[in-house]
């Protein structure tokens, strides 16, 4: 049986004036709006309680079990307003079938595709003054960041699955990732930490991969770098992904290449939408293993031109140096490159509706 988010109204929500100061200069992620959806699993009654409620703090009991053994996991995705006043969200379905794959790999119940695009659909219509329109500049790349998670909310000590677990999904109108907007950042490749390891949680979005990172995003920071880049586990040689996002590189001959999908690697669906997208710019999308020393004689060399991130917050970002222990390596000059910039620009017209939608990505929610 299908979930019902049966809204429950705020009964104290923002006012206009202070929602427009905040969609005016939203940020990212610093600010939420009135309501998120909820729902409760049990082992012995499945999914129920499903509901829109008023935003607020949750109360956990001092042995909730994910504050102990990390079981949860979560997606971003975002609500774009178009210029008609009509709100889309982007590949939805992509980011539900994600969920499912990184419950089962945390033993978390699945929470069904189309009870996870209820949830969204309607909290976006009870937030729906939260979508920044086109009035408030879609130029600037603001959305709705819409974030889904579940978590283990049963309270006991113990290492096995828990019996109880919370669904929730909150929203967050949003500017762009980096707060300096669209300019080649600088990259720290770490030889010290790892992300993912074989066998390990690398394709699930789970938060145990992400502070398991930060210790190497500091590094980058002192390092004078804006991320950090991991290669394999196993052998330190091989390039998986960036703390936050996945990386492509652009060759002379015109290939796209990425790194292939290991089991380590998180399969993002800004990354499979721009291996869609490399043909119509004449590009051969490659996925592959990729030396880290191969990527820097290529940029020595001239072969690789160009070098982006990419990734739901940060859409496609230009990639304008990596850092090493031993080294500075420039890409394009520092600068953004053409295809980099026309790939971004192509992907952002499609989710803004200023572009047809030949690939059927985008999904009307109001």
């Amino acid at each position: 049986m299908s979930l019902s988010f049966e809204l429950r109204p705020n009964p104290r929500p923002r006012g206009d004036a202070e929602r427009e100061a905040i969609l005016s200069d939203p940020g990212f992620g610093l600010h939420f709006t009135d309501h998120m959806a909820v729902a409760i699993w049990t082992a012995a009654d499945g999914w129920h309680d499903s509901a829109i409620v008023p935003y607020g703090p949750f109360t956990l009991d001092p042995a909730t079990a994910v504050l102990h053994y990390a079981q949860a996991v979560f997606e971003g995705l975002k609500a774009y307003g178009h210029a008609d006043g009509t709100v889309w969200s982007f590949r939805a379905d992509q980011n539900a079938a994600r969920m499912v794959r990184s419950a089962q790999r945390l033993a978390l119940p699945v929470l069904k595709p189309d009870d996870f695009l209820a949830s969204i659909d309607a909290l976006v219509a009870a937030d729906a003054a939260w979508v920044p329109s086109a009035g408030h500049g879609t130029e600037r790349e603001q959305s709705l960041y819409l974030r889904p998670f579940m978590f283990a909310s049963e309270a006991f000590l113990g290492v096995r699955p828990a019996k109880r677990v919370t669904y929730c999904c909150i929203a967050s109108p949003a500017g762009p990732y980096f707060a300096s907007g669209v300019r080649p950042v600088k990259i720290w490749i770490s030889t010290t930490y790892t992300r993912a390891s074989p066998g390990g949680t690398g394709a699930a979005k789970c938060g145990g991969n992400y502070a398991a990172s930060l210790i190497a995003q500091q590094e980058a920071t002192d390092h004078g770098c804006d991320q950090v880049m991991f290669a394999d586990a196993a052998e330190h040689r091989w390039i998986e992904e960036l703390g936050g996002m996945n990386i492509y590189g652009v060759t002379t001959d015109l290939e796209l290449i990425t790194p292939e999908l290991t089991g380590s690697i998180l399969e993002g669906v800004t990354r499979d939408s721009i291996l869609a997208l490399a043909k119509e710019f004449g590009l051969t999308p490659v996925e592959r293993r990729i030396g880290v020393d191969e990527l820097l004689e290529g940029i020595e060399s001239g072969l690789v031109s160009e070098i982006f991130a990419c990734g739901t917050a940060a859409v496609v970002t230009p990639i304008g140096e990596l850092r090493t222990a031993t080294g500075s390596y420039v890409v394009a000059g520092g600068e953004t490159g053409e295809t980099t910039a026309a790939l971004r620009k192509s992907l952002l017209d499609i989710q803004y509706g200023r572009a047809t939608d030949t690939h059927g990505w985008l999904r009307r929610i109001l």
